[in-house]
């Protein structure tokens, strides 16, 4: 069995080494006391998207040594999604696993992954989804109240929070690739997911698989710049999601989906499309919530420029 781990980087060369030195710990930790139970072999897929520090150098250093399979390929900048996209084809694995460049494994991942997988049976499943902890040990957001789940109804309909982390089947995977819109460079991972959702399930396993902590730069924290500049793939987003079932979707996250559905609708100045709407509830919300949304998020607008 081999994992393929993918790694998007740009400017964050002082992050690697932690996650190469975990990947290589990992590598080493291994059970392997019998002659059946084989290691887990993994290689490290690395897009450089367009950095303009010493990322070469550092990856080069990695891949002298010759303790972990590496494929480095470099791009153009253009955001972390097209990176993963771009790995794809070079994933010679049974396994894929994203691995941010800010982030590592956790000391017993790869024992974890390779234990969950082997007695997991992969009909009707596209993913085993494990937890993440910060480095004080602390889980991100909560734990998982059901064995089996998908993401959309993990988010939507059993009130999950924080970041979690998927281990895919390759096969399924590469069926799969981020949708971007009008040349944005970011859409949020679960716009594939709940595509994903529509086939296959997630198997739900209550063990940290990575460590991390938000960076002052990432994602999390930049979250107003990256609305106003990838507001198209936000707005294809949501718009999927008001087409699902809402049966069983908790009142907040129904509120969430239409409030920012309407944001999206404001900053991009698309038409609304009442009809691709089905939950009869959602299109009367949509009509009672426009136009005040519409007025609050123009302040949104606002206000962001004014801060940058």
């Amino acid at each position: 069995m081999k994992l393929s781990i993918l790694t998007a980087t740009y400017n964050r060369a002082s992050f690697l080494e932690k996650l190469y030195n975990s990947i290589i710990q990992n590598l080493e930790n291994q059970n392997t006391t019998d002659r059946l139970n084989e290691a887990l072999e993994a290689e490290w897929l690395i897009m450089d998207d367009g950095s303009e520090d010493n990322t070469s150098s550092v990856v080069q250093k990695f891949i002298d040594e010759q303790k972990v399979e590496i494929k480095y390929k470099k791009q153009k900048n253009q955001g972390k999604m097209a990176a993963i996209n771009n790995l794809i084809p070079f994933v010679t694995g049974d396994l894929i696993v994203d691995c941010d460049s800010d982030d590592y494994f956790a000391p017993n991942a790869f024992n974890i992954i390779k234990e969950e997988f082997e007695k997991t049976e992969k009909e009707g499943l596209y993913a085993i989804c494990f937890l993440k902890q910060n480095e004080n040990g602390k889980i991100d957001g909560t734990s998982f109240k059901n064995s089996t789940s998908t993401m959309f109804d993990l988010y939507f309909k059993q009130g999950a929070t924080g970041e979690k982390n998927l281990v895919y089947y390759a096969d399924i995977r590469k069926k799969y690739k981020h949708e971007l819109e009008h040349n944005e460079k970011f859409i949020t991972e679960a716009r594939m997911y709940y595509k994903m959702d529509e086939k296959y399930k997630i198997k739900c396993v209550n063990k940290a698989m990575t460590v991390g902590d938000y960076q002052e730069n990432g994602y999390t924290s930049n979250i107003l710049k990256t609305f106003t500049t990838s507001p198209y793939g936000y707005l294809k987003y949501f718009e999927e999601i008001l087409k699902k079932d809402f049966k069983g979707v908790t009142w907040n996250k129904r509120l969430y989906a239409i409030k920012h559905y309407i944001l999206f609708l404001t900053i991009t100045k698309e038409k609304m499309n009442l009809r691709q709407i089905k939950n009869k509830l959602n299109k009367m919300l949509i009509i009672i919530l426009l136009w005040p949304g519409k007025m609050k998020s123009k302040k949104f607008i606002s206000n962001h420029r004014q801060i940058h």
